[in-house]
């Protein structure tokens, strides 16, 4: 709202308003950043039937390039069906401002129909016919290991923690996530999920650039289609959208060194915990922190309470060397800071129900495949990945967010995997940061 002395001026209401595009509408936010004329008054001047003539008038005369309107579209909601783990897994690496869903492992179809076929992947034509039997080998290991475990958790209920008083109801779905969420290491990153984001026309353009840069023919046929349906709701925004030089060749560059620290690491065995965290409390000399870390944390009730600005200047680096896929597709959706992964397998993880020994044939076969594909220089290697995997994998951000993370991986309903990793880093954070103990909330992982 405008204040005109001591009257209060209300804005126009949603019904004075007329309909507009997104670009209209941010090219009418554009004209308001340089106007004390009024939003209302902006928009008597839009010909609501011909919103092209009034996007050029109105964007000629602010002079505004693309990107600094882009993010004033609203936020533009897509969904991708039938894409790989692999191009879900970075998507949210590559749309950070975005917020967005995946369909979860527990409601898809686990089966090698529900894969892309090899040409769809880039899979090299003499190696398709291994690609795609390692593949059906791992679904087959996925539904035995899961019948075995549901029927152990059936046979044994103290293997699975309830809840006091659960319904039975409650205790049969406890029961299948236990079984899924330790079979679930056997599925292939290639598995077809699908994933819906929402995000600006200006994030959507840098995300479509970016997928029409990598050199995985699912990224850049996901890219086309992508821009064809944005083309309609933000047409000029997306003509900034196609493959660009500098996301070329860092793609090229990324690649090279991921499929050389994958040929040195590459490994079929388990990698143990290893978890490496760096705090840094600098300030300027001139501005320093003068708040305690209590002052900053004792008043909240919760994690999504607010905190204090002696951890939200702190910053955290946290790493793991044994990140498994299957915790890392979910970790990677923590938009705050930056998150890093070469993407390889230094290792693979089984839960320590599933008797390593039984699968031996077949995580040999694939860490033959993964090494084929590494020696190529095949972006495709990722789709002989296995959610077992275990990557390095580096997230920097700050304190506060670092806590909200910590408190969220190891609460109620959270995957006993993610427990282990979030709960060694607060190891380490507690030891440069040990203030902090008394105020952050670990938890157990207690069922839901």
């Amino acid at each position: 709202m405008k204040v005109t002395g001591l009257a209060l001026v209300p804005p126009p209401t949603a019904a004075d308003l007329p309909k507009v595009t997104p670009e209209l509408l941010a090219s009418v936010l554009a004209r308001y950043s340089r106007s004390n004329e009024g939003i209302a008054a902006i928009l008597e001047k839009v010909d609501v039937a011909n919103p092209e003539a009034s996007i050029d008038r109105i964007l000629k005369f602010v002079d505004y390039g693309h990107a600094s309107i882009g993010g004033l579209t609203g936020g533009l909601a897509i969904a991708l069906d039938g894409v790989s783990m692999w191009l879900a897994y970075k998507l949210f690496e590559i749309a950070q401002m975005a917020d967005g869903q995946e369909s979860s492992t527990r409601y898809i179809t686990m089966d090698a129909a529900n894969v892309p076929t090899a040409d769809e992947l880039g899979i090299p034509a003499d190696l398709a016919p291994r690609w795609h039997d390692v593949l059906t080998r791992a679904f087959a290991a996925y539904h035995a290991e899961y019948a075995r475990l549901d029927a152990l958790a059936t046979a044994e209920p103290d293997r699975v923690r309830l809840p006091a008083g659960a319904k039975p109801a409650v205790v049969a779905r406890l029961r299948k996530n236990y079984a899924l969420d330790r079979a679930r290491y056997f599925i292939p990153l290639a598995t077809r999920t699908n994933v819906g984001l929402v995000q600006s026309s200006r994030m959507w353009a840098q995300t479509v650039k970016h997928l029409a840069s990598l050199p995985h023919p699912e990224a850049q046929a996901a890219a086309n289609l992508l821009r064809e349906v944005l083309l309609k709701q933000s047409p000029r925004l997306m003509r900034h959208s196609g493959p660009e030089a500098s996301f070329q060749q860092q793609a090229a560059q990324e690649l090279a060194a991921s499929c050389a620290l994958g040929l040195d690491r590459l490994s079929a065995d388990p990698l143990y915990d290893d978890v490496w965290v760096q705090v840094d409390r600098a300030t300027p000399p001139w501005l320093p922190e003068r708040q305690s870390v209590a002052g900053a944390l004792q008043a909240r009730a919760n994690r999504y309470a607010y905190q204090g600005t002696a951890t939200r200047r702190m910053r955290v680096t946290f790493a793991w060397n044994n990140m498994a896929l299957a915790e890392l597709r979910d970790l990677n959706r923590h938009r705050t800071g930056h998150r890093y992964t070469p993407l390889i397998q230094a290792g693979f993880y089984l839960p320590p129900e599933i008797d390593r020994a039984a699968h031996t044939d077949l995580l040999a076969a694939q860490a033959d495949l993964t090494r084929a594909l590494l020696e190529r220089r095949s972006p495709a290697y990722v789709y002989s990945l296995l959610l077992g995997a275990q990557t390095p994998f580096e997230h920097s951000t700050h304190a506060d967010k670092f806590i909200y993370e910590a408190e969220l991986r190891t609460g109620v309903g959270a995957h006993f995997r993610y427990a282990d990793h979030l709960s060694a880093a607060l190891r380490e954070f507690f030891k440069q940061v040990p203030d902090a103990k008394q105020w952050v909330v670990e938890g157990t992982a207690e069922p839901e």
